[in-house]
């Protein structure tokens, strides 16, 4: 029975390397659509608490991952033996970056090199670990191909961008378009028809380079356009006009306007990296992208914008930032999730410290925080005001707040996120 009837039958043997924010929905997303899923990951931990039924990311709860394992649909391994058994693998590793800006590729070359030793015949592989363009090309198929197999001829091939927004309550792994790209039109067929099985719409694209671009494309679009709007926020500052009033005014025109938001910079694995592989991938042909570049200049110099607003608030309150007790309200990089990978709130807390404040944080997602001479630990927020807090700093506006309770018993509060939006007072200051 060949990959495409198998599929059609629901009895594929699907594969997901990489149990993260990525991969664990997609996994559960195939099982739940009658597919034996197991997924991979290196790190015990992970493993052992999905075996237990256990979840530890925000968008996907104990009870799927439970229903699941008890019907015999998914199970979870650190052995990557199990491939040889499996019709499907996704690879759905992090790709970070460099402390030189460079793309790391070590979690993908790790996955694919594990990957390989047990590569059959028939088998379809798809990366969907955001990357820049001619990585599936120039580095996976080379890699599986040391198996002795050949790509398109005796393995399939392809790449998917993920898309996954976590936190959101409306687009759910199902609900996003899938764009495929694979190495040949057969590796593209079988990878739409896995997808198919839990995916409502598969996009096909020509090549691997095309959809890796999609996805790079997509994030670039936010990073400058975020970038834009927070170079709006510093000149508004400047010129004394609210910039949440004009962003709000401006989004009412129905059409040639897509409002953007400025914030304490960016976080997540996706928006503040991406920008920085396709810029990579640019230099590495002769080609200077200086409008990326620029709005990557402009978010990551934000934290410190933010610090120095606090800085001003607190002067003007005739305090210094060393001493005074500021109180962080969220460090995940975004509303309603657990992650604080690359979260801008962390670097605004770093720079704070260094100038001797006393620091504590309330995020509802986020018990601790353990990171470069922090350490701290989420305290109840009434219970922080109530002790007493010279200024309270809003980093990420997470639902579940009470916003009221901030503004009325906060002596001073610099919101980064418009939190506030509907409270009025002299002790809040908007970024």
């Amino acid at each position: 029975m060949d990959l495409l009837e198998k599929i059609a039958r629901r009895e594929v043997k699907a594969g997901v390397v990489g149990l993260g924010y990525v991969g664990l929905p997609l996994a559960l997303e195939f099982a739940r659509n009658g597919l034996d899923v197991t997924g991979i990951d290196v790190d015990e931990g992970k493993v052992a608490a999905v075996n237990q039924g256990y979840s530890y990311i925000t968008d996907v709860t104990s009870e799927e991952i439970s229903s699941l394992l008890e019907r015999g649909r998914f199970r979870a391994t650190s052995d990557f033996s199990v491939v040889r058994d499996l019709d499907t693998v996704n690879i759905c590793v992090p790709t970070p970056l460099r402390k030189t800006k460079d793309p790391d590729l070590s979690f993908i070359i790790a996955a694919v090199d594990q990957i390989k030793r047990y590569l059959r015949p028939g088998q379809l592989i798809i990366l969907e670990s955001t990357t820049y363009p001619g990585t599936t090309e120039e580095v996976v198929k080379p890699a599986l191909e040391e198996s002795g197999l050949k790509a398109g001829i005796d393995f399939y091939l392809a790449f998917s961008p993920e898309r996954v927004d976590p936190g959101n309550e409306r687009f759910k792994t199902r609900d996003i378009p899938k764009v495929v790209g694979g190495l040949t039109p057969a590796c593209s067929q079988a990878a739409r028809a896995l997808y198919e099985v839990a995916i409502e719409l598969v996009v096909l694209v020509s090549s691997p380079q095309v959809a890796e671009m999609v996805k790079l494309l997509e994030n670039t679009f936010r990073a400058v356009n975020i970038g834009l709007v927070n170079e709006l926020a510093l000149m508004c500052s400047k010129l004394g006009i609210d910039v949440w009033e004009v962003i709000e005014a401006a989004s009412t025109k129905p059409f040639g306007f897509m409002p953007f938001y400025p914030g304490p910079g960016l976080g997540g694995h996706c928006i503040p990296i991406d920008p920085y592989y396709l810029s990579w991938r640019a230099k590495m042909n002769g080609f200077e992208p200086r409008f990326i570049e620029l709005a990557g200049q402009i978010n990551s110099a934000m934290p410190k914008f933010v610090v120095d607003k606090i800085t001003d608030a607190l002067n003007r309150h005739r305090k210094s930032v060393s001493g005074s007790r500021i109180h962080a309200i969220g460090v995940a990089y975004k509303k309603n999730v657990n992650d604080v990978r690359e979260s801008p709130a962390l670097n605004v807390l770093k720079l704070l410290w260094e100038k001797g404040a006393e620091l504590s944080y309330t995020d509802p997602f986020v018990p601790e925080v353990r990171e470069e001479g922090l350490e701290l630990v989420s305290e109840p927020l009434r219970q922080v005001l109530e002790r007493g807090v010279d200024c309270v700093v809003v980093l990420t506006d997470h639902s579940g707040i009470d916003y009221e309770v901030v503004a009325r018993w906060s002596p001073l509060v610099v919101d980064t996120r418009n939190a506030m939006g509907e409270f009025i007072g002299d002790n809040i200051v908007r970024l």
